[in-house]
């Protein structure tokens, strides 16, 4: 005969019998029914010397919260820790769902407990992010196309704001950075060049780095991070705020309304920057010549005048140009595909910041080999 344990709620009722156990549950398994529940369950267990099951009796349960799914898993996992086999009976296809949504059966992994998902999504979402990637650079060259066809159609008030946001608010940081460019180059090669007493080709070697690499280079990596992070901050913003939606709305194109003119600025701003930072780069290293090496400034100037040709100074203001495309691209294409949250405006911007210093390195990489192959 089975015998009920005494003073047990209607919530949980404990029978054992022939050495095994059920449990039966009430209409309620809630918090305030389970909280007194805990102990009496898990003490109700049988022995690992008992091979009968445990039965787990929901036919009458109706409501179950977060504290009752919690109950029943923890009583699954004492069982199957215990080496006992647990069948639940009469449960409803939520109380399934909930159950399968903490754990899966004991034994097996949870198919939503994987750290990747799974190939065929990332193909999907890789797919997908590369159609998006060409709809917007067909979108922007078309845009592009139009507005040089139709000069007044550009909204040049908002190019030459975004020229000065820019250019003209980076000059300091990028004439500190080229300058102190400009002095680690020529003094770690004063170091090794007056061994030789070679002092004089420090000029060289400054000025042909600074203009065809290195000045390019740091300019375009200043300006992806102040400008790209800011395009994509800028349009992030409108984009969950919907003010996109609206310039659709009412018939403008955000091609032409938003990017065009951010990115004209960035390419009018970006060679004059480079141009600027070349000339305090080389300066930087005329004050290492003349401080450590004693090289007159006008010797050094000089030399550095005959080092250089015009296909260097145009090659790193070109390698500028197509710089600030990509730039500028990068920084509004995540700008205008962030998601509907403020976490989605950050994360775009980081994105166009990490994705803008590796297009830029990598399109200086097929500079140079551009450049070798062309004998520049």
């Amino acid at each position: 005969m089975p015998r009920p344990s005494d003073k047990q709620p209607a919530s949980c009722t404990i029978d054992h019998a022939d050495g095994g156990v059920s449990f039966s549950f009430g209409p309620s398994l809630t918090f305030r029914e389970t909280a007194d529940a805990w102990s009496r369950v898990l003490r109700a267990l049988p022995g690992e010397e008992t091979k009968s099951p445990v039965l787990v009796d929901l036919e009458a349960t109706e409501r179950v919260d977060t504290s009752g799914v919690l109950l029943l898993e923890r009583l699954r996992q004492a069982c199957h820790e215990a080496g006992i086999d647990c069948r639940f009976v009469g449960t409803s296809p939520r109380l399934e769902e909930l159950l399968s949504s903490a754990s899966g059966t004991p034994g097996s992994p949870s198919p939503t407990a994987t750290a990747f998902p799974a190939p065929p999504g990332i193909l999907r979402r890789s797919v997908g992010r590369i159609a998006a990637i060409l709809v917007f650079i067909g979108e922007l060259t078309t845009a592009f196309l139009r507005s040089c066809l139709n000069p007044t159609r550009i909204r040049w008030r908002d190019a030459i704001y975004s020229f000065q946001q820019c250019g003209a608010e980076a000059v300091p940081i990028v004439a500190l950075i080229c300058l102190l460019m400009g002095v680690i180059m020529a003094f770690q090669a004063a170091v090794q060049l007056h061994a030789f007493g070679a002092d004089i080709y420090v000029a060289d070697l400054v000025g042909l780095s600074i203009s065809r690499e290195l000045g390019p280079l740091m300019v375009a990596v200043i300006c992806a991070g102040r400008s790209g992070a800011a395009f994509a901050a800028e349009l992030g913003t409108m984009k969950v705020g919907e003010e996109i939606d609206a310039l659709v709305t009412m018939g403008l194109d955000p091609q032409r309304f938003l990017v065009v003119p951010k990115i004209l600025g960035l390419l009018a701003a970006l060679p004059c920057l480079t141009i600027l930072g070349d000339l305090i780069g080389i300066a930087g290293g005329m004050l290492i010549g003349a401080a450590v090496l004693d090289v007159p400034y006008l010797v050094y100037l000089n030399q550095t005048i005959l080092a250089l040709s015009y296909s260097d100074i145009f090659g790193g203001v070109f390698k500028s140009v197509v710089f600030s495309f990509l730039i500028g691209g990068i920084g509004c294409f995540c700008g205008l595909t962030t998601g509907q949250s403020a976490q989605s405006v950050g994360r775009s911007a980081t994105s166009a910041v990490v994705a803008g210093i590796f297009s830029i390195v990598l399109a200086d990489a097929a500079f140079s080999v551009m450049y070798h192959v062309l004998g520049i």
